[in-house]
């Protein structure tokens, strides 16, 4: 009797060793209902000063906002509404819109404009915010829910105020259950240009994104005309809103690459049969010459693209090419305007996968350094210091990586340093198996987000901050409805 006992005793005892420290991690991993990011991970220094009691006291990120007082140059009113998206092919997709419109309004600016942005939230239910993607806008008007605001839930309104410091390519879209609204159409696009344009130029924006299955620019499947004269010059400025990577490329002409997430390109050669790849959230910015007979074609995939030229003239449609323009050795050399070999914090930010359990729920996670969500790194800096990163992707999955506030320039890829014009980004594709080490300038101080911009992998943890010592913020994810991936 005992020895039967002892039989049934023995897969019992098996079975708790294997359940309790399951239940123990099950239990570790619950998040709270509300929490501060700043309680959230472990304090990384990159190997510089260590500060005590760096979250208390200091500067709140609600001071650092944008000029509050003076009449704006450039004045946009956006109501979010849930309703459905009518595309040119007459097919209705249920999504969001701003202003009845899927991508919403373009924002234009010179710059140095003091631009002023008023979001009012009619009917989304789960409420909104505005993050101006690549645009370096004080942390206070950064549109990250339950971290630099909160979310604007219906019947309220938000106001976004910032200097248009830089000329570029942008765009904008909600950081609130970002995963899901930008999917479903929250975004538009924000164009700054420098104070004397060049009227000569055809200067066109082209947001591709992709509703329920059909991918589009500016919400339009198929070919978009541009007008433009035989020699003329057109920019063509790509911004890829999807979560994957995009390919474009040109047919009819050689192109320029002139500008990568907002930052020109110096002495870009032409490229022929040679495609350029976006990021989820990057952007590029093309230039072609219209040849003096027939018409160009920018092709973004799937049957969609920009055909440029006369009226009525037919541009031809290559194959996508298999090469691409690599990014580390295009252009020509020029100062970056710091010294990287200066850098007094240097970071790690390894990327990797492993089961466990996210928030009470079991699968196959991201990891940060080893680490699951919300036990990742908070890399602090502070004003002034030159950092160094190095971002390497052993996930088997590939990453478009996003730092908010700043640019990076890119030094190398894999050990290759980098030899062409300055690649500076602010969503850089890290491929698996790839490892690349970029520096940047600690200029805008505040609480970064620094995450995966395909939206869905940072909803499952591929998320981590930068924070400057001594900033703080009072904002609380899952306070009023604070969800921002």
């Amino acid at each position: 009797m005992r020895r039967r006992h002892l039989r049934a005793a023995v897969p019992v005892t098996a079975a708790l060793a294997i359940l309790s420290p399951l239940g123990w991690w099950w239990q570790d991993s619950l998040m709270p209902d509300t929490y501060s990011i700043m309680d959230m991970g472990y304090p990384d220094h990159g190997g510089g000063v260590s500060h005590e009691g760096m979250h208390h006291g200091g500067t709140a990120v609600t001071a650092l906002t944008g000029p509050r007082d003076g009449p704006a140059d450039v004045s946009v009113t956006l109501v979010a509404r849930a309703e459905r998206i009518q595309l040119p092919d007459g097919r209705g997709v249920a999504g969001y819109t701003l202003n009845h419109t899927s991508p919403g309004p373009e924002i234009r600016a010179r710059q140095g404009q003091l631009v002023e942005v008023r979001l009012v939230n009619e009917s989304v239910p789960d409420g909104v915010t505005l993050h101006w993607h690549g645009y370096d806008v004080p942390n206070a008007e950064d549109g990250v829910a339950g971290v630099t605001q909160d979310a604007v839930a219906r019947g309220e309104e938000h106001v976004y105020r910032f200097v248009a410091a830089d000329a570029g390519t942008y765009w904008y879209h909600s950081h609130q259950v970002s995963h899901e609204q930008v999917r479903l159409g929250l975004f538009g696009a924000l164009v700054v240009t420098p104070p004397a344009g060049d009227e000569s130029t055809v200067d066109r924006i082209a947001l591709v994104h992709t509703y329920a299955g059909r991918r589009t620019i500016a919400g339009k499947p198929g070919e978009t005309r541009v007008t433009a004269a035989p020699g003329g010059t057109v920019r063509a400025r790509l911004v890829n809103t999807d979560q994957g990577t995009l390919r474009a490329w040109v047919s009819g002409a050689p192109y320029r690459v002139v500008a990568v997430d907002g930052h020109e390109v110096t002495a870009p050669p032409p490229v022929t049969a040679a495609a350029i790849v976006l990021a989820a959230g990057g952007r590029a910015d093309v230039e072609v010459v219209v040849p003096r007979s027939g018409a160009v074609r920018v092709d973004v995939g799937a049957g969609t693209a920009l055909v440029v030229g006369p009226d009525g003239a037919a541009a031809p449609a290559d194959p996508e090419p298999r090469t691409a323009v690599d990014l580390l050795s295009y252009g020509t050399p020029a100062p970056l305007g710091f010294d990287p070999a200066a850098a007094t914090r240097r970071f790690e930010y390894r990327i990797g996968r492993r089961p466990g359990f996210l928030d009470g729920r079991p699968g196959l996670w991201w990891t940060i350094n080893g680490h699951l969500y919300p036990d990742v790194p908070m890399f602090m800096v502070s004003t002034g210091e030159v950092v160094r990163m190095s971002i390497a992707n052993d996930s088997g999955e590939t990453h478009p990586m996003h730092l908010h506030g700043h640019h990076a320039v890119v030094l190398s890829r894999n050990g290759t340093p980098a030899t062409g014009s300055p690649w500076w980004t602010d969503s850089l594709e890290v491929a698996d198996g790839e490892r690349y080490e970029i520096a940047f300038v600690a200029d805008n101080p505040g609480v970064w987000v620094d995450h995966c911009h395909n939206l869905d992998h940072a909803a499952e943890g591929l998320l981590a901050h930068l924070s400057y010592v001594g900033v703080t913020t009072p904002y609380r994810v899952g306070e009023h409805h604070n969800h921002p991936e």
